[in-house]
Order: structure tokens, then sequence, then C-alpha cells
């Protein structure tokens, strides 16, 4: 049985992914030009990634609901690892400087990469991805 800080933080991590893979393969180009992010030629790439993304969310929340009939999803450790890559990429993308976007677009990415890092920062500090809570 998971406990309580374990099931809200899998579920908020879970929301995020999922809401930001539905915008990213529904609305790629509006998505994209609205929020000031680099352009694209194609949306391959940008529909891929929020496949990923809303996978990684079901994935989540598989493990939820999945935890009281021994089905496994993806435990907080491997979204701890996952939040962790996709932050520092994104990371290392802002701070090289190399990306030409309006404000909004920094604005924008800079958010993400805080918000996935402060959500893993939260679960590695609370230890919910470990049995030994």
């Amino acid at each position: 049985m998971l406990s309580t800080k374990h099931a809200v933080l899998l579920v908020t991590d879970a929301a995020i992914n999922i809401i930001l893979g539905v915008l990213l393969l529904l609305f790629p180009a509006g998505l994209i030009e609205l929020l000031g992010l680099p352009p694209t030629p194609s949306f391959f790439y940008t529909s891929i990634f929020g496949a990923v993304l809303f996978g990684i969310g079901i994935a989540l929340i598989v493990e939820v609901i999945g935890a009281s009939r021994h089905i496994r999803g993806l435990g907080l450790g491997g979204a701890i690892i996952i939040n962790l890559c996709g932050g520092a990429a994104l990371l290392i993308w802002l701070l090289k400087g190399s990306l030409t976007i309006p404000l909004r677009g920094s604005i924008v990415l800079w958010s993400i990469a805080l918000i996935v890092l402060a959500i893993s920062l939260a679960e590695i500090l609370t230890k919910s991805w470990s049995n030994r809570s």
C-alpha cells in the first residue's frame, strides 16, 4: 500500500506529465508559437515527446491505482531520474545561451525546468521512492 505522501507525489508528477504531453500531442504548432519556444521545421519530435510525457504520466497513475492490486507502473525512483535528466538537459540549453527565443519563451522554459527539478527534489527529500520512508 502506498503512503499518502507517496501517492500525492505520484499523482502530482503524473498530472504535470499528462498535461504537458496532451498539449504537445494536440497543439504542437500553436503551443510552440504561443509559448515563444524555438520554432521547428517539423512537429514530429514535439509530438513524440508529448507521447512520451503522456505515457510517463499514465505509468505513474498505474503505479498509484495498481498498488493495491500489485500492478506496477512507473515508481517515483524512475520518475525522479526522468525528471532530473530532462530538467538538467533543459537547464544546460538555457544556460548555454544559444536559444534565440522571446522573453516569454525563456520564462516558460525556466518555469518548466524549475518545476520539474522542484518535484524531483521534493520526491528525493521525502524519500518516498524508498520502501524505508
